[in-house]
């Protein structure tokens, strides 16, 4: 089914458009889910969690790119219940490594002038994103979007850990210098 007719669905209330949802989507969400949760039963939960923020979000909201507006869900919402369960016990883990090497780019967040400053701040990434050679496009959001580990994306691009992590500081690099360019980070 097209995007556009689940979107529909959705606008009508109609239940179907959570199955039309999770048979085109269903991997696809599991998958970033199960990057960042590495649970069965959270990854499990956060899919159900989607689908009912979905709900609520559809309407209002008519999402141009579904694929996208699902998946931007699916990853909050696996972040909000990784936190949570790492609260509760704290250890090492690939997400620990992913939130501190974006940490260095990313101002701290807070106050309700951040979280206005925070639509701004998602379209200067989207755009510094969108302008990056395409190998580095899909390095930097398999790392920080999807949360691979970089053994996998050096394997899936044929390079070593190593220059995928020079490759990463490098990108993040560029990244804190538009940001300072356009008055996110102090010099």
């Amino acid at each position: 089914m097209e995007d556009r007719n689940i979107v529909e669905l959705f606008f009508k209330r109609d239940q179907q458009a959570i199955r039309e949802t999770d048979n085109k989507y269903g991997s696809y969400c599991k998958m970033i889910a199960g990057n960042i949760l590495k649970s069965f039963q959270d990854v499990e939960e956060c899919i159900d969690d989607t689908y009912i923020k979905l709900w609520n979000k559809i309407p209002p909201s008519r999402p141009i790119a579904f694929k996208g507006f699902i998946g931007k869900i699916t990853r909050e919402l696996a972040y909000d219940r990784y936190r949570a369960v790492s609260a509760k016990k704290r250890g090492g883990g690939e997400i620990e490594a992913v939130l501190e090497e974006l940490d260095e780019c990313i101002p701290d967040s807070g106050s309700v002038e951040s979280s206005i400053m925070g639509n701004e701040l998602a379209g200067i990434v989207s755009d510094f994103v969108g302008k990056l050679p395409e190998k580095e496009a899909y390095i930097f959001l398999g790392r920080y979007f999807y949360a691979y580990d970089i053994a996998f994306i050096a394997k899936k691009f044929g390079m070593t850990k190593g220059n995928v992590s020079v490759t990463l500081t490098r990108i993040r690099n560029k990244l804190k210098e538009r940001l300072m360019k356009e008055g996110y980070l102090a010099v």
